[in-house]
């Protein structure tokens, strides 16, 4: 279930991206900007993108736009990502 960027590099794991978006945000539910991940603007959109396409995943993601980098999450413009404490069960 991980993001790949040209055939098969993994770019983050989903327990990666957890861990990096839970130092950011201090606990789950609490926006956190996309450029705040340590990756390429491309390399975001495309983690990102990667992770909402998998229901099982993406249900416990939420993206916002407001102030900020603007990313395409499968096409919609997004600035945050906020999860759920749920996303842990799939770890």
């Amino acid at each position: 279930m991980s993001a790949e960027v040209a055939r098969g590099a993994p770019i983050m794991s989903l327990s990666e991206l957890v861990r990096h978006y839970r130092s950011q945000a201090g606990e789950f539910g609490r926006p956190v900007a996309l450029s705040a991940f340590p990756l390429g603007h491309a390399e975001i959109e495309c983690l990102f993108s990667s992770y909402d396409e998998d229901y099982h995943i993406s249900r416990f993601m939420h993206f916002s736009e407001g102030e900020g980098q603007k990313f395409r999450i499968n096409g919609i413009a997004a600035t945050h990502v906020s999860l759920d404490a749920e996303i842990e069960t799939i770890l």
